[in-house]
């Protein structure tokens, strides 16, 4: 089937089955590979996206459920104030070591500020719990993202 998606502001067409996971059309159809697989199950986090601003894990998201929602990705998260907030706390920081999770936790992480400029600890716990970081950087990503919502 034929289905429309707009991706960082661009309408693409896309001819995939209705049940196709957005994360498979996202990097297979349209080659935009910073959105990672990491469990297929959503409960990682490497895969998460905004569609309509809310951070959302891809792998279990349906191209067919999306209908003219707007899908924002680590791509063009840079463009967003939250996001480029966070990539700059990220980079201050040190965050990553491996890099695998990161696309994930700046998305989920941009999602907080752009909901919460101002999030307490308990915020940044629940919007970050589903993000698994193997390395272990949870201390250094805590601070990045206190650090963006300072500035």
């Amino acid at each position: 089937m034929a289905f429309t998606i707009n991706v960082n502001g661009t309408a693409h067409n896309v001819d995939v089955d209705g049940d196709t996971p957005l994360l498979w059309v996202l990097r297979d159809v349209l080659g935009m590979t910073g959105t990672k697989f990491g469990c297929g199950m959503a409960l990682c986090g490497a895969c998460t996206v905004h569609i309509d601003g809310v951070a959302t894990r891809s792998c279990i998201t349906d191209i067919e459920s999306l209908g003219t929602s707007k899908v924002t990705t680590i791509e063009a998260i840079g463009a967003t104030p939250a996001g480029a907030k966070i990539q700059k706390a990220w980079l201050d920081h040190e965050v990553p070591q491996c890099g695998y999770c990161q696309s994930g936790q700046i998305m989920s992480a941009s999602a907080l500020l752009a909901d919460k400029p101002q999030p307490t600890d308990t915020d940044i716990d629940d919007a970050m719990s589903g993000n698994i970081c193997r390395c272990g950087t949870y201390v250094r990503i805590r601070e990045a993202i206190k650090l963006a919502a300072r500035t």
